[in-house]
């Protein structure tokens, strides 16, 4: 978090990453003195392709003031993404309103999906709606997340899976398997501390398969529905923030190949 959107451009083409999620307030730094068309070359010269802008937070539960900048700020970035070539924006859920009932969450959920989707749709540009699974959050579970990206039911809406706040809300394994592969848009990976789920915060995240989350059920479940697209690594730890960003992004990709079986890891199958 430390470091810039051409830091990061470059680490993860060192490491040998194929795709970069871009992290909104890099992106708006980065453009304050180039512009898209100079971050498209910048990628295509490492060799990275876009695939998502990250995020657009709380879109959910918000005043009417906050609900028009939200919508600007996806008409902004949808024209960003249709530049640069990236296909998805990754949007976040509010907070849960007090004495909000899971209907309510459902019929905000899909109206503002609905609203966004109308302003990115004509761009190019997909949403992945992330569940958080924070005590806090409107929603907490992949159960809950499927209910609503079915309600919407428009091919530009999918689901984000992180395997951090897929264990911290609990969300069931059976709601992998009730997915439609293609509704999963971007699969986050990560683990986590040996806590209680309730004490569990982004600073206790771990490069993969050096925690307790349950990461080699999860890519089973994503076996058997057919799930082999992509994978990013997302840790959110501080600890790693002061740490050189070319030797995280070649752990990072090493750990995930690791406890996925992925490149020299590999021993066949989908992955």
């Amino acid at each position: 978090m430390h470091a810039d959107l051409v830091t990061d451009i470059m680490a993860a083409s060192a490491a040998g990453f194929d795709l970069l999620e871009i992290w909104s307030a890099k992106l708006y730094e980065y453009l304050k003195q180039n512009s898209p068309a100079d971050l498209k070359s910048a990628l295509a010269v490492a060799g990275i392709e876009p695939y998502s802008i990250n995020s657009i937070e709380h879109i959910t539960f918000r005043s009417p003031e906050d609900h028009a900048e939200i919508r600007a700020e996806c008409e902004k970035l949808s024209k960003i993404a249709s530049e640069i070539g990236c296909p998805y924006i990754v949007v976040v859920p509010g907070l849960m309103p007090e004495n909000g009932t899971k209907e309510q969450v459902i019929e905000e959920s899909v109206r503002v999906l609905n609203e966004l989707a109308d302003i990115s749709e004509p761009f190019g540009v997909s949403l992945a709606f992330e569940f958080l699974g924070q005590a806090d959050c409107s929603v907490q579970t992949l159960d809950l997340c499927n209910e609503i990206v079915e309600a919407v039911g428009r091919e530009s809406v999918g689901n984000v899976i992180d395997t951090f706040h897929f264990y911290a809300g609990n969300s069931t394994f059976e709601a992998i398997d009730s997915m439609h592969p293609e509704k999963l848009f971007i699969f986050h990976i990560n683990d986590a501390e040996n806590l209680p789920k309730e004490e569990l915060t982004d600073a206790h995240r771990l490069y993969p398969g050096t925690g307790i989350l349950p990461i080699a059920e999860i890519k089973e479940h994503f076996d058997k529905i057919g799930y082999g697209r992509m994978v990013s690594i997302e840790i959110f730890r501080p600890e790693y923030w002061d740490q050189d960003p070319f030797d995280v992004a070649r752990k990072a990709k090493t750990a995930t190949e690791q406890v996925l079986g992925l490149g020299q890891y590999a021993a066949g199958g989908s992955w």
